[in-house]
């Protein structure tokens, strides 16, 4: 059985999903329908195959909620971009394992520039990554798709490393977050294996009933803690 966790369950909504040409409309939305977050998903090109958007975009969608920006950098190198994010208006800043030559370097920026840190792990990295960044950390995002692209099928093989890396955080006031394939019949499986922050994309915004499916989401991980899984 997975280790007890304490934190609420999170939906984070991923406008990687949403409607680009009406951003600010869309956000709103999600946030009226009841997401606790907003995952911004920042794709450079060249560390994943996919072009998304940058600081500029953040700001403008900014003042259209009050609920926490989660950005997710898919990006390298990193660090001399993180001040722009800051400006911007990011809450929390994930950067992948790989994106830079120094992790420890960057999560001490980020936390510098007033940002909560977390560290993304794609597929075929490690959980030993975050062995000797803890104490930076204060979230660790399990990719469950390969990143560069929305809408891409749930890598089952991925629940083995979220429990090990529920182990290692222990008690530590760390989010484990989940990213990639996550609908109402993936959420049981991560929130077992003691994941507590759910993104999603398609997940939300598919079919239009943005608080229904954040709802069904939050019920599904809130279901597999009832039933003793994760409490």
């Amino acid at each position: 059985m997975t280790q007890v966790i304490a934190q609420d369950i999170v939906v984070a909504a991923s406008i990687l999903s949403a409607d680009f040409a009406k951003l600010g409309e869309e956000v709103r939305a999600v946030d009226e329908a009841g997401c606790d977050w907003i995952q911004i998903d920042i794709m450079d090109g060249h560390f994943v195959p996919n072009i998304t958007m940058g600081p500029n975009v953040v700001r403008a969608i900014r003042p259209e909620t009050k609920k926490p920006f989660d950005v997710h950098l898919m990006i390298a190198p990193c660090d001399p971009y993180l001040a722009d994010f800051a400006e911007a208006g990011a809450d929390m800043v994930r950067v992948h394992a790989e994106a830079g030559p120094h992790l420890d370097r960057s999560l001490q920026l980020i936390r510098h520039l007033g940002m909560k840190a977390g560290v993304a792990l794609t597929p075929s990295t490690p959980e030993s990554a975050i062995e000797y960044v803890l104490d930076k950390l204060h979230r660790v995002l399990v990719m469950t798709v390969n990143p560069g692209f929305g809408g891409q099928s749930f890598i089952s093989a991925q629940l083995d490393k979220i429990r090990a890396i529920r182990k290692i955080i222990g008690d530590r006031p760390i989010h484990l977050e989940v990213d990639g394939g996550i609908h109402v019949h993936t959420v049981p499986l991560v929130a077992e294996a003691g994941a507590n922050v759910l993104v999603s994309g398609s997940g939300v915004f598919d079919g239009g009933d943005y608080a229904g499916n954040i709802k069904a989401i939050r019920d599904a991980a809130e279901t597999a803690r009832a039933a003793g899984a994760v409490t």
